[in-house]
């Protein structure tokens, strides 16, 4: 999927789909790439969500712009919508969490971590992270937090999607998901809420590497 949509966004970017053309069908892309119509329809998926193209049912795909948006959607939320909830959503939320857990709580985020570091399929994985962000909320003994994180469950399914398939971030996040816990089990909440803000660092980050890699690339070079 990673090497479709790469081929089909720089394609998009040098101008020969120009602004307007329609892309060819998936069983088109398919045959060309010698992939699946449903790695195909990811790759398509990849490119709606960097706002260069626009699917249109019945018709099929077209091209609306020669460059990713800064700002991509996510089903019904923008990437800054999601990123400025979760800021002030799930930081508080993790510190709320070391103080108020319950060993079932501990045990619900021990299992999840555990399963979320064996599970190879993208799908199945990010249905675990939906879980194990939902599982932190409830844990925080506040169910509005819940029912906030229930709100944009779609949303961030399709962004962790997204970076996973992207940005390799999967193992990085099995990583700092198990941080957290950690953290969380402490009864630290300076820790929880430490562990918590560079998780979301590090996947606007990686958002911003896959929209805007020139920028990311301008950043190092200054480092």
């Amino acid at each position: 999927m990673e090497a479709v949509l790469a081929h089909l966004r720089g394609a998009i970017e040098r101008g020969e789909y120009p602004v307007g053309e329609k892309l060819p069908s998936e069983s088109a892309l398919g045959k060309e790439f010698e992939v699946s119509r449903s790695v195909v329809r990811e790759a398509l998926r990849g490119l709606q969500a960097l706002g260069l193209t626009v699917s249109k049912t019945g018709k099929g795909t077209f091209v609306t712009a020669t460059g990713p948006v800064e700002n991509p959607t996510f089903g019904t939320y923008s990437a800054r919508d999601l990123f400025e909830v979760r800021r002030h959503v799930e930081i508080p939320v993790a510190g709320y969490a070391a103080l108020r857990r319950s060993t079932d709580d501990l045990d619900l985020l021990g299992h999840l971590v555990e399963r979320m570091d064996l599970e190879t399929d993208n799908t199945a994985w990010v249905a675990l992270d939906s879980l194990f962000h939902i599982t932190i909320a409830q844990a925080s003994g506040n169910p509005v937090f819940g029912k906030v994180i229930e709100e944009i469950r779609d949303a961030l399914a399709r962004q962790s999607s997204f970076l996973n398939q992207l940005g390799d971030r999967r193992t990085r996040s099995n990583t700092e998901h198990r941080e957290i816990v950690t953290a969380i089990a402490s009864g630290s909440e300076a820790d929880a809420i430490a562990a918590m803000t560079s998780h979301l660092e590090h996947v606007e980050n990686a958002l911003t590497t896959i929209v805007r890699p020139s920028l990311t690339t301008h950043q190092n070079k200054d480092d």
